[in-house]
C-alpha cells in the first residue's frame, strides 16, 4: 500500500462545537497521522480560489461566507492511501446519509455545514495542501 497525503479542513460549524480533539482522534485512530496543522481564518480570496470548481454553482456565495465566518482547522493527513481513508472516515457529504459512526454523521449539521472537508483524490490533495501550507511546514512523514 502506498503512503500518501491528503489534505483536510474541520470547518467553522464542528471548530465552534469545540470538537476538534474528537475528530483528530477520529483520524489517527483509523491509521493516519497529522504531518500539518494550523488553526486559521480563510480570507475571502483564499476561499474562492480553493473552491474555484464551485464557482457557477448557486450555493457558491453560501459556501464561501460559511467558511470564512470562523476559524478552521487546517491540516495535511498522512498514512497508506489517505485520500481513500480519509473520506470513508468522513462520511458522506450529507450527514442524514452519513454511515453512523463517520464524522459528518456524529458532527455535520447539514450538506453545507458537514464538519470537515477532505481531497477527493490525490491530485486535489497536492493542489490544495500546496495552497495552505508550505513545503517546510510538513514535518511527520
Amino acid at each position: 500500500m502506498a503512503i500518501e497525503q491528503t489534505f483536510s479542513i474541520i470547518k467553522p460549524n464542528a471548530v465552534k462545537k469545540n470538537v476538534l480533539g474528537n475528530i483528530v482522534e477520529q483520524f489517527e485512530s483509523n491509521g493516519l497521522k497529522i504531518a500539518a496543522c494550523k488553526l486559521s481564518l480563510i480570507s475571502k480570496s483564499k476561499c474562492e480560489e480553493f473552491y474555484a470548481e464551485h464557482k457557477a454553482r448557486p450555493f457558491f456565495g453560501e459556501l464561501v461566507a460559511f467558511m470564512t465566518s470562523g476559524p478552521v482547522l487546517l491540516m495535511v493527513l498522512s498514512g497508506e492511501n489517505a485520500v481513500l481513508k480519509n473520506r470513508e472516515i468522513m462520511g458522506a457529504t450529507d450527514p442524514k446519509k452519513a454511515t453512523v459512526g463517520t464524522i459528518r454523521a456524529k458532527f455535520g449539521d447539514s450538506m453545507g455545514e458537514n464538519a470537515v472537508h477532505g481531497s477527493d483524490s490525490p491530485t486535489s490533495a497536492a493542489r490544495e495542501i500546496a495552497l495552505f501550507f508550505e513545503r517546510n511546514e510538513i514535518v511527520n512523514l
